[in-house]
Order: structure tokens, then sequence, then C-alpha cells
């Protein structure tokens, strides 16, 4: 593993964390197009602990409003009475469905993730759910006025994220775009909701690490990929909520159907790992 590498892993995971265009499938992708060695599964802890990271500062005011209007709530047993204590339990429900499937098919998903052309397959997947989104968008619903059955679906949207190649992001904005939020509402629910998965995968991650263990040579290369991942991260967040308060999905869409579609191509005529 080079700098190079480690940086452009960072790049890769804290771009596409929170773009709609699938950190998973570029995790599976890029390596086999630029002819790499899939990378160390370290290495992807740490990438995961940057993004983590990156969205609890950027969402550390929304996030400190809810706990506190949580607590409160149970203090009060009034568990609903405000907006920011529901949005609380809102997140809690559309987190359950992605790790119920996440527990009951495992073995499913780490067999799907290692094929490279299931990956491109279900980019194309993201990319029709993306268009799907933008058809749907009809509502201006805000955080306020979200209901528990809206979050509940928007988590089964996210449950289909467990597929490699389909956008986490994607689909929980799709399912929020449904719902009748508005394109920078979805987005930032689907930024909220993804905040207890990325924590799951990050404390998979310290374990990881401390089963695995790290010398001294491997320190750099950790700093550097968790570093990257972090920034590129932030700025995606950033860059996202300021995007679609004026302009729609359709790029990401035509981003992950071509990129999509040309790895397929490639690996049907032998040219990829299929």
């Amino acid at each position: 593993m080079s700098y190079w590498e480690a940086i452009l892993l960072g790049i890769i995971q804290g771009a596409t964390e929170f773009l709609p265009i699938s950190s998973s499938g570029h995790l599976i992708l890029v390596p086999s197009l630029l002819g790499w060695t899939e990378p160390p599964l370290t290495l992807v802890a740490i990438a995961h602990l940057g993004t983590l990271v990156a969205v609890l500062i950027y969402f550390r005011r929304d996030l400190w409003q809810i706990t506190k209007a949580v607590l409160a709530g149970l203090g009060q047993r009034a568990p609903m009475a405000t907006p920011d204590a529901r949005l609380g339990w809102y997140i809690l429900a559309g987190t359950i469905p992605a790790g119920v499937a996440g527990l009951l098919l495992e073995s499913f998903f780490d067999e799907v993730f290692g094929i490279p052309v299931a990956a491109a397959f279900f980019l194309l997947v993201t990319a029709a759910l993306l268009v799907v989104g933008e058809r749907l968008l009809t509502g201006r619903k805000q955080l306020a006025q979200l209901k528990l059955v809206d979050a509940v679906i928007i988590g089964l949207f996210q449950m289909v994220a467990l597929l490699p190649g389909v956008s986490r992001s994607g689909s929980t904005i799709t399912g929020g775009l449904w719902r009748g939020l508005d394109r920078p509402t979805a987005a930032r629910f689907s930024f909220l909701l993804g905040i207890p998965a990325i924590l799951g995968a990050g404390l998979l991650a310290v374990l990881d690490l401390a089963q695995a263990g790290t010398s001294g040579d491997q320190l750099p290369f950790y700093l550097v990929t968790f570093a990257t991942a972090a920034l590129t991260g932030y700025a995606c967040i950033y860059f996202l909520l300021a995007w679609l308060r004026q302009r729609s999905l359709y790029i990401f869409a035509a981003y992950c159907a071509v990129f999509g579609s040309v790895y397929l191509l490639l690996a049907f005529a032998g040219l990829l790992p299929a």
C-alpha cells in the first residue's frame, strides 16, 4: 500500500459515503479498475472512522439538540413532545430495518460483496432509484412534519443499500422524496439516519483494528486515510446539501449509470474481473 493508494481510498470513502453514488460499489470496483489487490480491511475501517468523524462534526448542533430533547422527554415522561425529540426516535425507528436485515442476511451480503459485476449492476439500480426519486418529488414537508411511518419507510429504503452498489444516501433520499420531503430536507434526514449505521461500522472498525493490531510502519498510512476520508466527507456533505437546494439528482444518476454500464461491458468482454 502506497501513500497514493491510502489517499485515494480516503477520498473514495469520504466522497461516496455521502454523495448518492455508493461507497460500497466504489470500494469494490475502483481497485478492480486500477489493478489493485483488495484494500486491507484495517485501512477500510480507518476510512469509515474518518467519515464518522465528518458527519458527527457537521451535524454536531443537530445531534446535541436531538439528544437534549430525547433525554428531556424521557425525564418528563413525554418522549414525543417536541419535534427534536420525535426526530431522535424516528432516527432510531428508521435504523431498525437495515439492522435486522444485516444480522439475518449477513452471509448473503458477504457473498455478494465478493462479486464485482453485482456491484456494477446495483449501480444501475442506484441510478434508477435517483431518477424515480426526482419523479416522485412533489412535497415540501420539513423534518418537524415527519411522521413515524415516514421514518420507517425511509429506513426500508436504507435496508436496500446493504447491497453493494446501492447508495445508502441515494436510496434514503429517494424514500424521503416519496414521503413528501423536499430535496435538502430528504438529504438532511438521510445523513442523520445514516449516523447509527456509520457509527456501527466505526465500532466494528475499532474491533477489527484491536484484533489485527497495528505496527509503527502502518500508522502513517492510517493517519493519511483517516484525515483524507474525514475532510472529503465533510466537504461532500456541505456540497450535496448546497447542490440540492437548487439542483436535481439527475447528474448522480447519470454518473452511476455510466460507471456501472462501462464496468459491466468491460467485465463481460473479459477485460476486468467479474
